[in-house]
């Protein structure tokens, strides 16, 4: 992926992104201090650095954590864990369907930011909007749940 400008967030786009991930997910001092905050503009959109590592990304106006972000928080609201069959399509992107569903946050609702887990191991494998939400994710039986935004091994992943 090639970066075509990067710069330097001012305060208040700062504060605008550290306020849009907390309403996202229940978490506190996202970002330190003394982090060195970048908006990088490239091909795919723009994306955030915290100390040169994604943070985030913008999709359709919207801000979606990468999964290098996920993997050093615990956070527990927005999961989806899915069975060890729907790993290897996830990770070729496939959009997350209601079958590989085995739990849910309940509070999801349809065009939520959610992450998806496997069962075993608990590492975020992909990011995306909820298409239903979280109770119904668990208990259908057919149909697309989760659209996939972010994945492993996609460009954002290998930055």
């Amino acid at each position: 992926m090639e970066i075509k400008r990067r710069y330097m967030l001012k305060k208040k786009e700062l504060k605008e992104l550290k306020e849009e991930l907390g309403n996202i997910f229940d978490v506190e001092k996202i970002i330190p201090k003394k982090a060195v905050v970048e908006k990088a503009v490239t091909e795919e959109g723009e994306i955030i650095l915290l100390d040169g590592t994604p943070l985030a990304m913008v999709n359709s106006g919207r801000i979606f954590p990468t999964l290098k972000f996920l993997l050093e928080m615990d956070i527990e609201n927005n999961r989806v864990i899915v069975d060890m069959g729907a790993v290897k399509f996830i990770a070729n992107g496939a959009d997350i369907m209601a079958p590989g569903i085995v739990g849910a946050d309940e509070d999801i609702k349809e065009g939520d930011i959610v992450f998806v887990v496997d069962v075993t191991h608990k590492k975020p494998l992909s990011v995306g909007e909820a298409l239903m939400d979280g109770k119904t994710m668990v208990e259908e039986k057919k149909g697309k749940a989760i659209k996939t935004i972010h994945f492993i091994g996609d460009e954002i992943w290998k930055m």
